[in-house]
């Protein structure tokens, strides 16, 4: 068993009773709970870096694969010429 800090916490009896009903009919104990989201709440700095830095290369990646348009600006009409044409073929 994994040994760990004590941590001391004040809530209504209320609350803490629905919380252990909860908890037992989902199969765990408030304890687990309460330390499974103190280590999300724990990590989530890291976890908004790690999606930060993803999003920082792939907009590098896109900035580096560029368009084939060369320069030329689509208007709305160009972009769905084709399927109005078929549209209107039918």
């Amino acid at each position: 068993m994994l040994h760990g800090s004590r941590v001391t916490i004040t809530v209504d009896a209320d609350t803490l009773k629905r919380a252990r009903i909860r908890a037992i009919e989902r199969g765990e104990s408030v304890n687990a709970f309460l330390a499974s989201e103190l280590r999300r709440y724990a990590d989530a700095d890291d976890a908004i870096a790690r999606q930060r830095e993803a999003t920082a290369k792939l907009i590098d990646v896109a900035r580096s694969i560029g368009g084939r348009s060369a320069g030329r600006r689509f208007s709305r009409e160009d972009l769905y010429a084709e399927r109005i044409d078929r549209y209107r073929a039918r």
